[in-house]
């Protein structure tokens, strides 16, 4: 379900303008993905020219990738708070902002006026990216423009407790979704997430009220968490032609 469009030049120009963000002396919480995982790196040669940071990760997969940037470790479950959070998205619902033919106009760094949607969990780590956002004092998601949109209609990844499976299917359903269990794709069987749940991806069409759709799959009986992030996101670094652009929440 990950996503790999957008050039890794986007990737890189996003990742390397949310790095810079960091400052001496920061906890960063550090996210999943192609896109996070440039920030990474970028965030790996700041420390090497001498920027004093920890960090924590959102999988197995991203640790690895700080390990090999040279970025110090901490465990999340000692980390009660972050300075700063990088993560990507696999939507980002900016209304208004596409055009109608999809592409968007960004001349220079922006404001928007409230907290822009997410929907993620095409990596299956939304569980513990969602534990790094809420402990986070800033909350930066970085994606190239291929991921921006005008309203939600990527699948909603929902991490199920495994024997709450069928019940939790049963529920999507009834909320108007069409669930897919997810399968791993270089082995038999389901995706299992680094915390031992599995993932259903739940079509829900249009997403035009997020935070109600958050709130209701919340509250099923057997969902661990889901991949609606709403009311999270301080900024948006979006990578566009090898360049970046800014845009902050007021």
């Amino acid at each position: 379900m990950k996503s790999t469009e957008g050039t890794a030049a986007a990737k890189r120009a996003a990742g390397e303008r949310a790095a810079a963000a960091v400052v001496d002396g920061d906890t960063v919480g550090l996210g999943t993905g192609s896109t996070a995982a440039a920030a990474i790196r970028a965030l790996g040669e700041r420390v090497a020219a001498g920027l004093d940071v920890t960090a924590v990760t959102t999988s197995h997969q991203s640790r690895a990738v700080a390990r090999e940037a040279g970025v110090p470790l901490t465990d999340l479950a000692d980390t009660a708070r972050l300075d700063v959070a990088i993560d990507g998205a696999d939507e980002v619902a900016l209304s208004g902002a596409v055009s109608g033919s999809g592409g968007l106009a960004l001349d220079g760094d922006e404001t928007l006026a409230a907290s822009p949607p997410l929907i993620k969990g095409g990596g299956a780590a939304h569980t513990r990216e969602k534990i790094v956002a809420g402990a986070a004092d800033r909350y930066l998601v970085v994606v190239d423009d291929t991921k921006l949109v005008g309203t939600l209609s990527h699948p909603v990844p929902v991490a199920v407790v495994p024997t709450a499976a069928a019940t939790v299917e049963r529920h999507l359903q009834a909320a108007g979704g069409t669930p897919e269990p997810r399968d791993a794709a270089r082995k038999d069987g389901p995706v299992v997430t680094d915390d031992g749940n599995l993932v259903v991806d739940c079509a829900f069409g249009d997403v035009s009220e997020p935070a109600t759709l958050a709130a209701e799959l919340s509250a099923v009986p057997g969902v661990v968490e889901h991949g609606l992030f709403v009311d999270t996101t301080d900024a948006v670094v979006v990578g566009r032609d090898g360049d970046a652009t800014l845009l902050s929440v007021e």
